[in-house]
């Protein structure tokens, strides 16, 4: 039976489906116990929640930063739930007028917490209209228009915002300055991510080997989503080809399927990789060069290709652009130049 080829952009890629969408939330960590990794983090939220509710007070403003798929949402819901508090999302592309926020906070009860995922794509005038908001938990209104407006401050109670950005630079410094707890979320382990399968098959009620779900996290690229989006790309190889029992044979059946190779890297990491040997010599090349040469978004490269090869190495930056090292050159059987 001739088997579908998977494309690797529905494996990891940034769009997720609706269906897809349910799937990560139903195996999302609940509890701080089921939340693997991030220890620092934990220890610092875990400190920080507890004096809050001593306290009798909401925690204050919270700042996640990192690549994407490494649970920044995930830990703004556990940290409602520790708080008893209710927590409501949007992005900062949705709130694109100083009324939509107005209409969000103004909707908020004592103890809220407002999750803004892409915190660093709110409107400039958003921006500032929030940051009273934040500091006083006043919201100033315009109302009118010329020599008769005036200015109506409203009075809000006390929430808690937390903010995620892939892009921490992308924010400007009196938006950080506002937020009193700053972390930044690392890749996983492979022993981590290991936990994370395991919990995820329980939910799924799905069989899999020590071996494959050894073999499944080294390749995983350190992001519970990419284990997550790969445990599920797998458990629909295994339902059809096999007895439903994820094996290392069927790993790595599938992980051919979805073009993904020993050290995690798909087609879109070889491709750039390839290029910049291919037609720049190694490098250094400007990253402006290389999204041209990909015919792909700048920070598409920045954000989602570059992170985790220069995180094992294959890739670096200097003063004049950025290089393959040795270690790719041997990955992909290219010559090493001298």
């Amino acid at each position: 039976m001739k088997s579908k080829k998977i494309k690797e952009k529905d494996v990891i890629g940034e769009t997720v489906s609706p269906e897809e969408e349910k799937l990560f939330v139903s195996l999302r960590a609940s509890t701080w116990r089921d939340f693997a990794g991030q220890a620092p983090v934990k220890e610092n939220l875990r400190i920080a929640i507890t004096a809050a509710k001593k306290r009798k007070e909401p925690i204050e403003h919270i700042l996640f930063y990192g690549p994407p798929g490494l649970g920044k949402t995930t830990l703004a819901h556990i940290i409602g739930k520790e708080m008893g508090a209710n927590v409501r999302v949007t992005s900062g592309p949705a709130i694109e007028r100083a009324g939509d926020l107005a209409a969000i906070l103004t909707n908020l009860e004592q103890g809220d917490i407002l999750f803004i995922d892409e915190i660093h794509r709110l409107n400039k005038v958003v921006e500032e209209t929030l940051y009273p908001a934040m500091e006083e938990y006043a919201l100033d209104i315009v109302i009118g228009k010329g020599p008769s407006a005036r200015t109506l401050r409203l009075d809000l109670p006390r929430f808690t915002i937390i903010g995620a950005t892939t892009r921490v630079g992308l924010l400007s410094s009196p938006m950080r300055d506002r937020f009193s707890l700053i972390h930044r979320l690392s890749f996983y382990s492979p022993k981590e991510l290991e936990s994370i399968i395991t919990r995820a098959a329980e939910k799924l009620k799905i069989k899999i080997d020590p071996k494959a779900k050894t073999e499944l996290a080294k390749r995983s690229r350190g992001t519970p989503r990419i284990a997550l989006r790969l445990l599920k790309r797998v458990r629909d190889v295994a339902q059809v080809e096999g007895n439903g029992h994820i094996t290392p044979e069927i790993l790595a059946r599938s992980l051919t399927m979805l073009e993904i190779d020993e050290a995690g890297l798909d087609s879109s990491d070889r491709r750039l990789l390839t290029t910049v040997i291919d037609a720049f010599g190694g490098g250094p090349v400007g990253i402006e060069t290389i999204a041209a040469a990909l015919s792909e978004d700048i920070g598409t490269v920045e954000e989602v290709l570059e992170p985790y090869l220069m995180q094992i190495g294959f890739m670096k930056r200097s003063p004049r652009g950025r290089v393959v090292t040795s270690h790719a050159f041997k990955h992909l059987g290219k010559p090493v130049p001298r």
